[in-house]
């Protein structure tokens, strides 16, 4: 009576489960592509943008106007309205990081959540100090 011994194939199936569970989270990382250019794009929300400014010395504008930090909330809250419209923030390159993030915490947690951060178009080269 002949019988298959198993054990060097589950063996083979094991070490090439290790295998793929190693090299899986490597190959889930994005890559470098190069965008294509569109003329003619238009941008999908016609309404104007409510435009935050972080600066480098922690001072927060609100479109052309200076405020303090306790009102922003209020004050974007009153720009939109009932409408849903985007509010792009625009940090300094040498603002702290810790306090775009706090800003931007803040805006969350009071249920301000469509936002975008503006960048110049430049490359990686030249944005390093």
């Amino acid at each position: 009576m002949a019988e298959i011994n198993v054990t060097p194939m589950v063996d083979v199936m094991l070490v090439l489960l290790i295998i793929f569970m190693v090299a899986a989270p490597m190959l889930s990382s994005g890559m470098k592509v190069e965008l294509p250019q569109a003329k003619s794009a238009q941008p999908s929300d016609q309404q104007s943008p409510i435009v935050l400014t972080i600066g480098a010395d922690k001072k927060v504008t609100l479109g052309p106007d200076e405020i303090p930090r306790s009102e922003l909330v209020a004050r974007i809250k009153a720009m939109m309205g009932a409408e849903s419209r985007v509010v792009h923030v625009r940090g300094d390159r040498t603002a702290s990081y810790g306090d775009i993030v706090a800003v931007l915490d803040d805006l969350a947690l009071n249920g301000i959540t469509r936002l975008s951060l503006i960048a110049n178009k430049g490359t990686a080269e030249a944005a390093q100090p």
